[in-house]
């Protein structure tokens, strides 16, 4: 006869809605894959994945890790690259130094940031851009169009004669 008071089993499998908490006296070294939104307010080095969810350092967390998230918000300190599927917060008294790749961005007053951002479009799927006539067939090019590999920031002069007396869109 057992005397362990039985207690409900719960699937390591079953979707989890809520968020994980690394409190502050919490030191983990090494990598972290998540399947729920994290707040960290302790210590990690490594790496950190999560791609589909939220990561938050808490004002205490103290972060050495390359992230990779959908959102990421920074609230105390980050070295390491961070990529983001949508965005990352870079709140008033957080420090975050490494790379960002990210499609938004924001940086509050007071905030300390160093490194290099990368700014992402979101990806159109492939279906919807083959349906769009302009994708679908390349325009022609007659005699009042641009070509595409001459830039716009590009100066008529520089362009040379045929950008200069286009269609009579320079005057002098």
């Amino acid at each position: 006869m057992s005397t362990v008071p039985n207690r409900p089993t719960e699937s390591f499998d079953a979707p989890r809605t809520g968020n994980a908490v690394l409190g502050k006296s919490v030191v983990v070294k090494g990598q972290i894959l998540s399947r729920e939104d994290l707040t960290i307010d302790g210590e990690v080095e490594g790496t950190i994945e999560m791609q589909e969810h939220r990561l938050t350092i808490g004002p205490n967390g103290k972060v050495r890790a390359s992230v990779k998230a959908r959102e990421v918000i920074v609230l105390g300190t980050l070295h390491g690259n961070v990529e983001t599927g949508d965005r990352i917060d870079i709140r008033k008294e957080a420090r975050l130094v490494g790379d960002i790749r990210t499609a938004r961005i924001m940086i509050e007053d007071g905030a300390y940031f160093k490194g290099n951002v990368d700014i992402v479009r979101a990806e159109v799927p492939k279906a919807a851009v083959a349906s769009t006539p302009s994708a679908a067939a390349p325009r022609p090019q007659g005699p009042g169009t641009v070509s595409p590999a001459i830039s716009p920031a590009t100066s008529p002069a520089a362009a040379g004669p045929a950008m200069a007396a286009g269609a009579g869109e320079i005057k002098r």
